[in-house]
This record gives structure tokens, sequence and C-alpha cells, in this order.
């Protein structure tokens, strides 16, 4: 166990309350992550979920957008929200993980809840707060860390009340959020990024490099370059993948027709989109939708 940081760290230490098709689930993570498992692109989950970074660097891409990350800094993401944690080269860093699913609908209290998760509807996602602002939040954290040690019958109700407690701690304190993009907007890096995140927002679109290229002054033949360079993923295969990203949260979370929800994230072709969808998922996206399990279906992409 870790005593040297301000937050109680204890590495492959995990705590578990539920499974994650409860409407009451939690699950606290505590790991580190290195390079050599980087995900090949972006993610997402039916439940909510914190990424607490306890080493000095890596970063956060959320709907293509870059999101250079420091210790301590909170990354919130709610469910459906497509993202990836990045690590650079060099020893693995340490992490927690906290996804969980809280029912909102508590009657009376549904609209005070309704305002906490608001937190997770911001446009910038990612939380950075004082020393003393984090001291407050980490020791709900330490205090949860302990519980989960704990075997006494009401351990998950004291985790529940006191992780309720910590959701409403970062939700009164959000406005002193002092996070700030600590990247050069001159930077390959930074110019490939504003490109992908333009990708996540109009991937309904047509969109091509020579589009592109023109959208963002470019040379077809460098931005092709940068882009490979930085994403890992040509343009071509980074635009269908966010569309059949989209196209598998309408699958799982709606009864839209599959033709429908083809035509909705960009594609022209129903023959070209039932193509695109078997090369990625390696089922077809009838069979993808009548999967037994959202776990099940969601581990077709996302590993």
């Amino acid at each position: 166990m870790d005593f040297s940081q301000e937050i109680l760290y204890e590495q492959s230490y995990s705590i578990r309350v539920n499974k994650e098709t409860d409407s009451l689930f939690y699950y606290f993570d505590y790991d580190e992550r290195s390079y050599a498992i980087n995900m090949e692109f972006q993610h997402f989950h039916p439940f909510y979920e914190i990424f607490i970074l306890l080493d000095t660097k890596a970063s956060h891409i959320i709907d293509g957008k870059y999101y250079p990350l420091k210790m301590y800094d909170m990354v919130l993401l709610r469910p459906a929200l497509l993202h990836k944690s990045e690590y650079p080269p060099g020893p693995p860093r340490k992490r927690i993980i906290i996804d969980f699913n809280i029912p909102l609908d508590f009657g009376p209290l549904k609209n005070s809840m309704e305002r906490i998760f608001s937190i997770f509807n911001v446009q910038e996602p990612v939380y950075r707060f004082s020393p003393n602002l984090q001291k407050k939040l980490f020791s709900m954290l330490n205090e949860i860390f302990m519980l989960g040690k704990n075997t006494v019958a009401v351990r998950d109700v004291s985790i529940n009340a006191k992780f309720t407690e910590f959701l409403y701690t970062l939700y009164s304190e959000s406005k002193r959020n002092i996070y700030k993009m600590d990247i050069k907007p001159d930077t390959n890096e930074f110019r490939m990024y504003t490109i992908t995140s333009w990708i996540h927002e109009h991937y309904q679109q047509p969109i091509t490099l020579e589009f592109l290229s023109e959208q963002f002054n470019i040379s077809p033949y460098y931005l092709s370059h940068l882009f490979k360079k930085v994403t890992g993923f040509t343009v071509v295969n980074y635009v269908q993948m966010t569309r059949i990203r989209n196209v598998q949260q309408l699958l799982l979370y709606t009864q839209r027709k599959i033709t429908d929800i083809a035509e909705s994230c960009g594609f022209t072709s129903f023959s070209q989109f039932n193509r695109t969808f078997n090369k990625f998922c390696k089922i077809s996206p009838s069979e993808y939708r009548q999967s037994p399990n959202d776990g099940e279906r969601l581990r077709m992409f996302n590993e």
C-alpha cells in the first residue's frame, strides 16, 4: 500500500459492488497501464467512469479531442461517450478507474441528483483542483479504499454513501476547476487532434482526405502522412471507425431501424455499411444487436 501520495493506492487492488448490469454498481480499479497496451481506438461504456491519474503524465482522447493530463487530474465520462486513455513510452503509469451506475430517479431527490450528474455533461470534462481541494476529495476516496477491505454486512451501503458525498463535493466545487490545455496550438499533434475532433462532430457528412485538406489548409499528402503518424490510422479508416462506433451506440441504446442508423451515421450505401461493420466487428449489425448482453457486444469492438 502506497501512503506517499495524498490518495491511497495499492497495485491490482479493486473494490466491486454489484454487477455492471445492475442499476447500482461500483468498480474501483487501482492499477497501472503502460504505452505497450494503449487501446487502438476510442471505446465507450454503458456506465459512468472517472479516471484519476496518479502519475506525472498521460492523456485522454474524448470524441477525438486531445486532453493532456497531469498528476491528480480527473476525467469524468458519461455513458456512451467515445474515449481512450494514452500513456507515453516508459514505465507503467498509476491510475484509478471508477466505473459506476447510480439510479437517478430518487423521487423527491431526482432533480438534485440530475444537477450533481451535470458535471459529466460539460464541454471540457477534465478537472484539475488546488492541492487543498484535492486533499478534501481524496480523503473521501481514501475512506472508500479502506471500506473496501471491510467485511461487515453494511460495507456496500457505506461505500455508496461516501461516493455520493464525493460526487456532491465534485459538483459543488466544480467551478473551481483550473484545468488548462498544456499543449501549443501550432504543434502537429494539436493540429491533427483538431481534425479528429472535427470528424467526431461531422461524421454524418461526406468526408474525404481532399475535403479535410481544403478545410484545414494542409496539402493532402502532408495531411495523410501526419494523420497516420499522430493517430496511427489513415483518414479513411478513422472516419469509418468513428461512424461504426456511433452505429454501435445506436444499436445498443435505441430501437431504430438499422437502415436508418446507417444513413444517420454517414453511410450512403447500405451494402458498404454492412461490409464496413463486418470488417471492424466481425459480425453483422443485426447479430450485434441481438447478442446476449451489452458487455459481450461492447467487447466485440472495444478490445
